[in-house]
């Protein structure tokens, strides 16, 4: 059964279906330009031979491949030519002519030797040319058909995903310079196109899914319905391919021709309409402009579809940034590529394996998309979606240098100052959903008995590892609906699996924690174990307690590195339950993960904490509300309120459920009022919040001169003309609030000097120190690039305050403020950047980890709240770290391993 479907209406090209004798799957005929000249199928070799010979009757039939797919697939292909020909009493030669794979040939001087091919065995005008491979093949055969003799008729059988879905349709044929791909050729269409997808059972792996990269950037451009089918069915689709190695019997050709067929039909549409790409045909470049840049530094390494992932990513956020489309579709578009193994961004492990040592600065990258042939004059084309399978034009549109810059920089300049209209009005806005609150209502929903409509969803890098993750573990079917604000999850009840593949998590913490308990509770004799890694800094950060805890009650798990943290290999035993003892001093995310997956032990789960003082105790309240939301009430011992009783059960989903916004992310725009002495108000968090950093303008703002006006769903605040310094506050129920309240500290004065002067102390963040880095260290080192003075404390930071006008008296921070791949450190220094003086710009290293939680926190930042944000092609060179130096590094796993 495919995934319910959203109804679109793009048109896409006319086709008839034929029903074939003996066969498990039907033959397709697609229409485009005006003839059904496309055949689609599975095992259809003999089809192919007696069709050629019927529209394309020549003296000599050419057959063009390359050394690659000639011992899979030339003489089969020969053979079967021969055999229709003789049935037919034809005398017509067959010619076969085999060359180097690769782009590498696909030049002027490889089109000479095959046409010399030609002439030293006298074919003639009424020769045809078979193109059986790849795009290069296609391209390079296509174009010697196109010349030759001024023009023979072509027939494409295309033997690769890529070449099926797209350069075998169109007539486009081509020729690389050292100038640039495709930019000697001609327009040629083929007498026909013939695609039988048994040639992609013989296919790599990373062939396959360079391939898929067109699959999804067409259903992306046009069909919603097609994007919802690739989303839900990515190992389906993906077992067509050679390493899977799985047998014909448990393909689901039906689901495969269905996704091949969704593409073609659209690319067949486009072309017809716009033979010449004057305009829509230009839609299918979506990706393009960018990828093909990114391809020019990082081929051969990385193949065309890998470089188009890419693109289509910084294309979208190109979009979003002019206000055409919001988190939402960024968010789809990058989980979906990554459910096909394809790179979402230059710094994508799988980059970094392959190009090892390559870099796409800005301005090269600018440099290259100059000469794309798909510019009109100085002008760059870029496609601009406005949803999921909807483009802002009919074409692509014109975009500027400058926002191209903006986006494709690893760095962003924040100018200080606000003009004078910025200063006087009010500014209302939304901040994404809750981060804390959207992963576990996908890990309950994930869990849970039926189906269940999440809205508010936050979409960010984080939600994405978990919703990736709940996909191999689970195997959840989810949709999208309300223009991608609500995602409905139909849960799996508790059934589990060991995932084919690593769970990956990159940094995602809150993912980390709580799906390790989830894969301790999967119950397999398969012999298949689970690995749960990340990237370098989740490496580092600790995990030991929880470990110790699901060990102490029979689940197996191995450190595979160190000590302490992941990666993880987790045997599929199932968990035990009955009591559970764990230290919570560290984190409060092993609370809610133990909690969480609880009700699926064998027993009833006893959750004692011990050891020393648990942190962050608000968020062990917002688990257990929210289980109950899904039906499996946690309770509070009577004598002890560090120990929880957890019923076995299954969650019962709730038709609906809505995850509040992120009070956390609303610290920003309330601190950017705060510290620009205007007015903004949030408009989706308010004193009902079940987070404590909700409290944060109460408790915080107002005691340093704000005015604060708080009702049950949203907040105001009115910033003064200076912030006053709290001598000192404990913000252990809201510790993520610190980073914005320390900028915040950083401008504060009572007018006194001396080392007391100024002074705010923050308690109660212990914790923080092993976060996604040492924050508590790194907000000390930069703070003090902009000139300010701050030190630890056993438990949290003090600051002292400048006392001259921040607009002077704050330096420019030399060499960047370091963000130590943390996102809360990256939005808070854009705000202690906004109250520098007009004009002085201060440069965020490393914006992109704002995706974390708020991806379009540069966009609001400049089009919400009015600073002016440029791009910086600029890198840190990593020899500044308060993110696990050693010291740290190793008094963390300690830590981890006493507790």
């Amino acid at each position: 059964m495919l995934a319910s479907q959203v109804i679109t209406g793009n048109p896409k090209a006319p086709y008839s279906t034929m029903l074939v004798a003996g066969s498990k799957s039907p033959r397709y005929s697609i229409s485009v330009l005006g003839s059904e000249s496309i055949t689609l199928g599975y095992g259809i070799t003999s089809h192919i031979t007696s069709q050629i010979i019927q529209i394309a009757p020549s003296s000599t039939y050419i057959i063009g491949t390359d050394s690659n797919i000639a011992p899979l697939h030339l003489a089969t292909l020969e053979q079967s030519l021969q055999s229709a020909l003789a049935a037919v009493g034809s005398e017509a030669r067959i010619l076969t002519h085999v060359i180097p794979p690769g782009e590498s040939v696909k030049t002027r001087e490889v089109k000479g030797t095959i046409e010399d091919f030609l002439l030293e065995n006298k074919c003639t005008r009424d020769t045809c040319v078979i193109a059986l491979g790849g795009g290069v093949i296609g391209d390079l055969f296509g174009f010697v058909a196109a010349t030759f003799m001024r023009g023979v008729p072509v027939v494409q059988i295309p033997t690769t995903l890529l070449a099926m879905v797209d350069s075998s349709i169109g007539g486009k044929t081509a020729v690389d310079t050292p100038h640039g791909k495709n930019l000697i050729g001609a327009f040629h269409q083929p007498r026909h196109i013939f695609m039988d997808l048994a040639y992609l059972r013989t296919l790599p792996h990373r062939e396959y899914v360079n391939g898929m990269a067109e699959v999804i950037k067409t259903a992306a451009i046009w069909d919603e319905n097609d994007f919802a089918l690739l989303e839900n069915h990515a190992e389906d689709i993906l077992n067509l391919s050679a390493a899977n190695q799985k047998p014909e019997s448990e393909l689901n050709l039906e689901l495969l021709l269905q996704v091949v067929l969704g593409s073609i039909r659209v690319k067949a549409h486009v072309v017809t309409v716009d033979e010449k790409e004057t305009g829509l045909r230009g839609l299918l470049n979506f990706g393009h402009s960018i990828g093909h840049a990114i391809e020019a530094i990082l081929s051969p390494e990385l193949l065309h579809g890998e470089c188009i992932a890419m693109g289509m990513v910084r294309e979208a956020e190109i979009a979003r940034h002019l206000g055409y489309v919001n988190d939402v579709v960024i968010g789809r578009i990058v989980r979906c590529l990554q459910a096909y193994g394809l790179p979402v961004s230059a710094e994508d492990k799988k980059v970094l394996q392959l190009a090892p040592g390559k870099h796409c600065p800005v301005d090269r990258l600018l440099d290259i998309m100059r000469v794309d042939k798909k510019n009109q004059g100085n002008k760059k084309r870029v496609v601009m979606l406005s949803g999921i399978g909807k483009t802002h034009e009919p074409k692509a549109s014109f975009i500027e240098d400058s926002v191209i810059v903006k986006i494709l920089s690893p760095a962003v300049r924040v100018r200080g100052g606000l003009s004078a209209d910025r200063v006087t009005r009010e500014v209302r806005l939304n901040v994404p959903g809750s981060k804390s609150l959207s992963n576990r209502a996908l890990v309950l929903a994930a869990l849970g008995k039926g189906e269940c409509r999440l809205e508010g969803l936050l979409h960010s890098d984080d939600v994405q590892v978990m919703l990736d993750s709940l996909q191999k573990l689970v195997g959840i079917k989810y949709t999208w609906e309300d223009n991608g604000n609500t995602l409905i999850v139909t849960g799996g009840a508790g059934k589990l699996q060991v995932p084919n593949s690593e769970v990956y998590l990159g940094n995602a913490g809150t993912a980390a924690r709580f799906l390790t308990t989830v894969c301790c509770v999967i119950r397999s004799n398969e012999g298949k174990v689970t690995t749960v890694t990340g990237n370098a800094r989740m490496k580092q950060r600790p995990i030991g307690p929880l470990v110790d805890a699901l060990r102490s009650n029979g689940c197996d798990l191995e450190y595979l590195e160190g000590p302490g943290c992941l990666p993880l290999k987790v045997q599929p035993t199932g968990l035990k339950g009955g009591l559970v003892q764990l230290s919570a001093s560290i984190s409060s995310q092993y609370v809610s993960s133990i909690l969480l997956s609880a009700p699926y032990a064998e027993t009833p789960v006893t959750l004692e904490l011990v050891g020393d003082a648990v942190v962050s105790r608000p968020y062990i309240d917002m688990t257990i509300a929210m289980m109950k939301s899904f039906g499996i009430t946690v309770t509070v011992d009577a004598n002890n309120e560090n120990m929880y009783h957890i019923p076995k059960g299954v969650y019962t989903n709730p038709s609906t459920y809505l995850v509040e916004a992120d009070a956390s992310s609303s610290t920003y725009p309330l601190a950017f009022a705060a510290i620009t002495g205007t007015k903004v108000t949030v408009t989706n968090i308010g004193s009902n919040s079940l987070q404590g950093d909700a409290e944060f303008a109460v408790k915080v703002l107002r005691p340093m001169g704000c005015i604060v006006e708080q009702t049950e769903t949203q907040t105001t605040v009115q910033g003064p003309k200076r912030l006053k310094p709290i001598p000192s506050i404990d913000m252990e129920t809201m510790t993520d609030a610190f980073l914005t309240a320390s900028v915040l500290a950083a401008v504060a004065t009572n007018g006194e000097t001396g080392p007391e002067g100024n002074l705010t102390k923050i308690h109660g963040i212990s914790n923080q120190r092993v976060k996604e880095c040492n924050r508590i260290a790194a907000m000390v080192e930069q703070l003090a690039k902009f000139g300010v003075h701050a030190s630890e404390l056993p438990d949290g930071i003090q600051i002292s305050g400048v006392n001259a006008d921040p607009k002077e008296a704050l330096k420019s921070p030399e060499g960047g403020v370091f963000c130590y791949d943390d996102h809360r450190v990256a939005m808070s220094f854009s705000i202690l950047a906004s109250a520098r003086g007009e004009d002085q710009e201060s440069i965020i290293l490393e914006k992109k980890c704002v995706e974390k939680t708020w991806p379009a926190w540069w966009d609001a930042l400049e089009n919400i709240l009015g600073i002016v944000v440029k791009g910086a092609d600029l890198h840190h060179d990593g020899s500044s770290s308060a993110g696990y130096k050693k010291g740290d590094k190793d008094a963390a796993k300690t830590s981890a391993i006493k507790a």
